[in-house]
């Protein structure tokens, strides 16, 4: 970035954003006014041409526009991305300067724009908030390599034509000057959780649209700025005083917060900018647009972190200069679909059940706000690149949520299929209700008791609706996790007592606190783990920190009153750690009775088999668990040595694959030796085709969301078990991989005989 003070620089690069400025005023079509800022650049900056290249998809540039080169070739000319100098510069996001072009690595001569007679090359990337939009390119005949100054010209170009773009100034006919944010888009992302809805967006922090890119006076516009900044210092620093009793993490990024408004170099560059012609607005949006481009680009996580502040920081600055606060006045529409780069759990829960879906471009499968989705069943896709910059409040959208697939503005023909897709749904769900009071039994006459999981007071209403026989996972991590301080006991004993009365007397199984690995306290310290998944977490940070767990079990007894009480501990991985945690809670049991509280009726303690080292614990664990839960989604992804939270290993291991199903049914084995009750708890439960070959393996008890239960239950009672056995056992010495396609195959010939 130049840094150059020379005043007669500064002055032409002013007059050509006001000459750029007026052509925003111009009555001429999206063509016309493109054609004169292709004019006036080359003019303003001396060469012989000048060209504006638009992305037409997401893999192709088109020339749309340009002084110097053959007119036949506009609109004619394009390349696919990271194609020749051009889509270099788009693909990298970074500008090329060269004074020989043709001997650049990756030059790509294109006889039809006739521009072999020109040498020198700069190309800078039409970049906004981070999303290359095109190409802005200037060429001469003489070979010399473009000036500081002359880059940062272009560059300041670069990103008002960005603006220009927002705001539809250059909508044309043809694919690269269609209007944005009116065209059809299909995002595909990645599953968090299942479901599909259809509604409008409504965006968590909606856009700020600059409307003044270019400004008349620089001294009314720094003064501008300066008062911004000034706002800006008072509101980070008041969030110092009221964090003072905050945790080391949160204190650490309010400083951050505080560097960063402080910085002058910060200023200085934002400063720089209005000199030359830009408004505030445009000055904080330029430096925001290069801290997100360097996000992409920056390995080191604390790096990235800093940059996000950064980034943060810039969108506070830009709604305080145009008092765009976060609440525009936008009212919620009926069917919400919630649009954001990443949201925190805290904040999820108070949309709460309004939402109809969840669009992040972030996230992850194990996330805080996924768990908060999962527990109210609203469907999730996360990792929907570029969706906070092309949707907008309002915009029709449709979240598949079983394909992790996001269509914005869909056209009538994906528009009809969707909807035929959600009418079979609910076609299906009105079937599954008719059976939502039957047992699940086999044709064989094998009952499977299914059970939902839950997290939240407002999934047991689902215990009803969907037919589910009790609780068989109450996660309790969630009452910490949307906190900034430890909840007390007493709100616990309130809480859980809840949750036993809306359970009328089903069983209820309380899951002790599983945080760490991706489930991190706001008030706890982070440990920053090379491998938080297999780290200090769950039942390891409650033995080391007993007093959380003491606390949580007291909970439990208090809030049964004299009822039963079902507990069990998470990801327990030998027989120690079970055996120090039961002593604890009888221990607590003890000291419950001492103190004159009730005790509860009766009580069982489980464990989680999470790890394979349990699988094979001595006989004297089986013997000693009241029940045990195969906890489904971390057993595979340690069994497989596959991370659940890698999008290139995450599907790579089927459920079916005969190691892992024929591993299952050594520990059904196991439990059935020692008559030890046995479930299987996890999405995985959830899908009919592997609930039922769980089922196959022995696994009488399933744990699964509500609506799953539909599903499952309705497939079960269609099949035998027997017949379904002997297909899995086929299969497996046949040396086939993975059961799923035998199985498949005689569903649908069993099915269809029996419908």
């Amino acid at each position: 970035m130049a840094n150059s003070s020379d005043k007669s620089t500064e002055s032409e690069s002013r007059k050509l954003l006001v000459r750029l400025r007026e052509t925003l005023g111009d009555e001429a079509e999206g063509q016309a006014r493109l054609d004169h800022i292709t004019h006036l650049i080359a003019d303003s900056i001396s060469t012989e041409v000048c060209s504006i290249y638009l992305f037409r998809d997401d893999e192709t540039l088109e020339l749309c526009s340009s002084e110097g080169l053959k007119a036949e070739a506009v609109h004619q000319t394009r390349m696919r991305l990271g194609e020749g100098l051009v889509g270099r510069v788009a693909k990298k996001g970074q500008l090329v300067n060269t004074a020989d072009a043709p001997k650049e690595p990756g030059f790509r001569f294109m006889p039809e724009t006739g521009e072999e007679i020109y040498s020198s090359f700069l190309g800078v990337p039409i970049q906004r908030l981070g999303e290359t939009l095109g190409v802005l390119v200037v060429q001469s005949k003489i070979a010399r390599t473009f000036s500081d100054d002359e880059i940062y010209a272009l560059e300041v170009v670069a990103m008002v034509l960005a603006e220009m773009a927002e705001l539809g100034a250059f909508v044309g006919e043809g694919a690269a000057l269609s209007a944005r944010h009116q065209q059809p888009v299909m995002i595909r992302g990645s599953v968090a959780q299942e479901g599909t809805a259809q509604g409008q967006v409504y965006l968590h922090e909606p856009r700020v649209v600059i409307t003044n890119p270019v400004a008349d006076d620089p001294e009314a516009e720094r003064i501008r700025l300066h008062e911004a900044v000034d706002t800006l210092r008072i509101s980070v620093d008041q969030m110092l005083a009221g964090a003072s009793t905050g945790d080391k993490e949160q204190m650490q990024v309010l400083e951050a917060y505080r560097m960063f408004a402080n910085s002058k170099g910060w200023m200085r560059r934002m400063e720089e900018d209005i000199a030359r012609g830009l408004s505030a607005e445009a000055a904080v949006e330029k430096e925001q647009s290069i801290a997100r481009a360097r996000m992409s680009q920056v390995p080191d996580p604390y790096l990235r972190e800093r940059l996000h502040d950064l980034d943060d920081l810039s969108n506070r600055m830009l709604r305080i200069l145009t008092g765009q606060g976060k609440d525009t006045g936008a009212e919620m529409p009926a069917n919400p679909i919630l649009v954001a780069r990443n949201i925190g759990p805290g904040e999820l829960l108070e949309y709460g059940r309004s939402l109809k879906g969840i669009v992040l471009e972030e996230g992850s499968v194990g996330s805080h706000a996924t768990i908060v989705a999962r527990a109210l069943a609203i469907p999730l896709v996360i990792h929907a690149s570029r969706i906070t910059t092309e949707a907008l409040n309002g915009d029709h959208i449709l979240v598949d949520g079983e394909q992790g697939i996001v269509h914005l503005r869909p056209d009538d023909s994906v528009e009809t299929a969707f909807s035929d897709k959600m009418a079979m749904q609910t076609s299906a769900a009105e079937r599954y209700s008719s059976i939502r009071d039957k047992p699940a039994i086999t044709r064989d006459g094998t009952e499977i008791t299914l059970s939902m999981n839950a997290g939240l007071m407002a999934d047991l209403p689902s215990l009803n609706s969907s037919g589910a026989q009790g609780v068989g996972l109450f996660r309790t991590e969630l009452q910490f996790l949307v906190r900034n301080q430890m909840p007390k006991r007493g709100e616990l004993v309130e809480l859980y007592k809840r949750v036993l009365n809306a359970a009328d007397g089903q069983r209820v199984v309380f899951r002790t606190l599983d945080i760490g690995s991706d489930k991190v306290l706001p008030y706890m310290k982070p440990q920053d783990e090379p491998n938080p998944a297999m780290g200090w977490r769950a039942i390891r940070l409650g033995l080391d920190k007993p007093g959380v767990m003491r606390m949580q079990l007291q909970a439990f007894i208090r809030a049964c009153e004299g009822r039963p009480m079902s507990v069990m501990f998470p990801f327990v991985a030998q027989f120690d750690e079970y055996r120090v945690a039961r002593s604890i809670l009888e221990k607590e049991l003890e000291n419950e009775a001492r103190l004159g509280h009730i005790l509860p009726e009766r009580v069982e303690v489980g464990a989680m088999l999470e790890t394979p080292s349990l699988a094979y614990a001595p006989q004297q664990f089986f013997e000693m668990c009241d029940f045990i839960s195969v906890g489904g989604n971390d057993l595979k992804q340690f069994f497989f040595a596959a991370d659940r939270e890698n999008e290139l290993v995450r599907k790579r291991y089927d459920t079916l694959n005969v190691s892992f199903l024929s591993f299952l049914e050594n520990i059904v084995e196991r439990c059935n030796s020692t008559q030890t009750p046995i479930s299987f708890c996890g999405e995985d439960a959830g899908r009919p085709i592997e609930a039922l070959c769980f089922a196959a393996m022995g696994f009488r008890v399933l744990s699964m969301r509500p609506a799953s239960i539909g599903p499952v239950k309705h497939l079960l009672r269609r099949v035998d078990l027997a017949e379904a056995k002997q297909v899995i056992d086929a299969a497996r010495e046949s040396g086939a991989q993975s059961v799923r396609p035998a199985v498949q195959e005689w569903l649908a010939t069993h099915l269809a005989a029996n419908p």
